[in-house]
């Protein structure tokens, strides 16, 4: 086998794509910033004790894992950017009041989420700390909506689903741990005929209840269903009126699913997925996770998106790659001068290298740099 094929799933970025990337990753944090979220960067590297506290076994087995030969401890290649985000504000910032992250980064995972997907995703996100209300929930996915539409992607639509209806459910109940695994197996593969074997033994409404959570997707009309024909609890109610109040925002079309527990050991209350009509995986994931700070000695409320940034550069219209000026191989002061005021206005100006100037052709110049009456100009080729 050839030495410089790259593993499964893992590629190299050519530079068309790389500065697509670039440009996007440069204009989504410039959103962020201009919202008040400041920019953190985690390392990729981290004892697994911390780099998997607060997300446990949903994203241990995508966890690349080594023994560090200075400590002899286990490291672990991030898999995900948020909880050491929230290392960051429970245990470095160390704040009291709102403090709002961004972030930007490569993650690796053992195995690619899907057939199309890379084992090397490029995450960019922001998240508040600090606020327990749904005003920041409101304000995250705002932020998702303004930055999916700066992505100029088509047919974008997210879907909301709330952890707390199901919990409420199998806390009423009085479902076992092991019970309440099954059920969400079931729940998340919408598999009814198992969702009827498993619920036989609970009580009449409890089993209603959990049977008609698959059938509760779709518009806002389902919250009125949900209000009518589930059982009558405190975490219910105000899982749906969170739910009735984020719905309400026209910014992207929006579709209710109460049976998607997507990261349900790890979120802790409104979660949601966004997605794309050329894409069968989701571009982004979100929602609330109270409990993620809890290991690091501070269990901040904590609410943000992140977005997967390699898709989104491949889903977006491309935009025209930029040109540059070709300028020759001479020893001139004005010219080294002309050549520094073009890469200060933001121009690429690429200097000919002897012997090789039979291979103009082949570069992406379509302007060059020419000497006319005793000054440098720059023209069309």
């Amino acid at each position: 086998m050839r030495n410089w094929v790259l593993p499964e799933y893992i590629e190299d970025i050519l530079p068309p794509e790389a500065r697509g990337i670039e440009s996007l990753r440069a204009r989504l944090l410039e959103l962020f910033r201009v919202h008040g979220y400041e920019l953190v960067m985690p390392p990729l590297l981290e004892y697994t004790e911390s780099l998997l506290t607060g997300i446990g076994h949903d994203m241990e087995l995508r966890t690349f894992k080594l023994v560090d030969q200075l400590s002899g401890r286990t490291m672990g290649l991030r898999a995900d950017i948020t909880p050491q985000v929230a290392r960051i504000d429970a245990h470095l910032l160390n704040r009291e009041g709102v403090t709002r992250l961004c972030y930007c980064g490569s993650v690796l995972h053992t195995l690619p989420a899907g057939l199309t997907s890379t084992r090397e995703p490029l995450q960019i996100g922001a998240e508040i700390y600090g606020h327990a209300g749904i005003e920041s929930d409101l304000e995250i996915q705002r932020l998702l909506a303004q930055a999916l539409k700066l992505c100029r992607l088509p047919d974008v639509r997210l879907d909301i689903g709330h952890v707390a209806v199901f919990r409420a459910l199998a806390q009423r109940g009085g479902v076992s741990p092991g019970l309440e695994a099954d059920l969400f197996a079931g729940l998340q593969a919408k598999d009814v005929s198992a969702l009827h074997a498993l619920t036989k033994g609970l009580d009449k409404a409890t089993r209603s209840a959990i049977l008609l959570l698959p059938e509760l997707y779709g518009g806002r009309e389902v919250i009125a269903r949900a209000r009518r024909e589930l059982p009558k609890h405190a975490e219910i109610t105000r899982a749906l009126a969170d739910l009735d109040r984020l719905t309400a925002m026209e910014d992207i079309p929006v579709s209710i699913d109460l049976a998607d527990l997507r990261g349900y050991h790890y979120h802790s209350g409104v979660a949601f997925a966004a997605y794309c009509a050329r894409l069968p995986n989701a571009i982004a994931l979100g929602g609330r996770y109270d409990g993620v700070g809890k290991a690091f000695g501070r269990a901040r409320p904590a609410t943000g998106f992140t977005l997967y940034l390699l898709e989104l550069a491949r889903l977006a219209p491309a935009e025209p790659a930029p040109g540059c000026i070709r300028a020759p191989r001479i020893s001139e002061p004005a010219l080294d001068a002309a050549m520094a005021s073009l890469r200060a206005a933001g121009e690429a100006v690429i200097q000919e290298l002897p012997g090789h100037e039979n291979e103009r052709d082949e570069g992406r110049c379509e302007r060059e740099l020419i000497k006319q009456k005793g000054k440098w100009q720059v023209r069309k080729i």
